[in-house]
């Protein structure tokens, strides 16, 4: 075969996507664009790649062996970009980072200060959920993966770099609202709105309850933090969040918490990336850079909260 590397990232795309259409966009290129170079790739391979279901495209056995073929191909260029980067000495090139939606509180601003230091730095950031991050991270599709639990079953390494406070949150008309050292057995009785199984703050709630023999029936499955913080400012029920994406709601009084033994939990934000291979300059600057100054960032970027507005002596109060 003698296919491009344009062809490979494209055919990638829509491997990944599941549609041209998608793949186009994340290309910035037309649409018929894609189809050609996809309709020239499988006359070189003399068979079909994908077939049409419904509206999804899924691979056929020939097409699983050239996905395969593909990423380890352009694995292996990103890895020749990156080493010739670090031979020139200079902290530039992508930073690719996947991290769960709780993240998203922090993660921007840390990689915008990274940036200002690193202007040369071209960071790729995705937000998705720990089932996916998990997925990215068996197919190594990232340099850094941001996730509370690191995975037991997989050979990495981690580095604890900020630190997650969980706390619980209500609306402040509740009535466990202002009540000292509530316990959690009456907490486990209220109406609780939780994230889907299989995320870190759901897992590490599960076992809170089952260390105390506990047991609780979700009012409420959501699938992201955002979600459940609406629904408890909408007075459906408490949630255990972390205070990080509380800050705003909790200055402006939207949002209360509870004071509950053992809260707050505390447990670390971790950088996890795969243990074998080489890493480049710019990701080993990163790593170190959320080592070393991630706390003093986010305190930074902390809302206060906001003053209240004078009255306009011309208007009077009743605007």
């Amino acid at each position: 075969m003698h296919a491009t590397l344009q062809q490979l990232r494209l055919f990638e795309a829509v491997a990944r996507l599941g549609s041209v259409t998608r793949a186009a966009g994340e290309a910035n290129l037309t649409q018929p664009a894609v189809s050609i170079q996809l309709k020239r790739l499988e006359e070189q391979a003399g068979m079909a790649l994908f077939d049409q279901v419904g509206r999804r495209l899924l691979l056929t056995a020939a097409g699983r062996e050239l996905l395969s073929a593909s990423q380890n191909i352009l694995r292996e260029m990103a890895e020749l970009g990156d080493a010739l980067e670090s031979l020139r000495g200079e902290i530039a090139g992508p930073v690719r980072v996947s991290a769960v939606t709780t993240a998203t509180y922090f993660m921007p601003h840390l990689l915008g200060e990274f940036v200002r230091r690193h202007p040369k730095v071209q960071p790729i950031l995705t937000v998705t959920n720990r089932s996916n991050i998990l997925n990215r991270l068996e197919n190594r599709q990232d340099d850094v993966y941001i996730m509370g639990q690191v995975p037991e079953h997989l050979d990495v390494s981690d580095k604890p770099f900020l630190e997650n406070v969980l706390v619980v949150a209500a609306h402040p008309s509740h009535p466990l609202t202002g009540a000292k050292r509530v316990k959690l057995a009456d907490l486990a009785r209220e109406r609780i709105l939780v994230r889907e199984p299989g995320s870190g703050t759901r897992q590490a709630i599960d076992r809170l309850l089952f260390e105390h023999g506990l047991e609780i029936t979700p009012y409420m499955e959501l699938g992201s933090g955002e979600a459940i913080k609406q629904g408890v400012m909408a007075g459906l029920g408490l949630a255990v969040l972390s205070r990080q994406s509380l800050a705003l709601e909790i200055a402006s009084g939207r949002v209360a918490v509870i004071d509950c033994e053992p809260f707050p939990l505390r447990r670390p934000w971790n950088a996890v990336y795969p243990r074998s291979g080489n890493q480049p300059l710019a990701v080993r600057t990163f790593l170190e850079f959320l080592a070393a100054e991630s706390a003093r960032v986010i305190k930074g970027t902390e809302a206060a909260p906001s003053a209240k507005p004078k009255a306009d002596a011309t208007m009077g109060d009743n605007r």
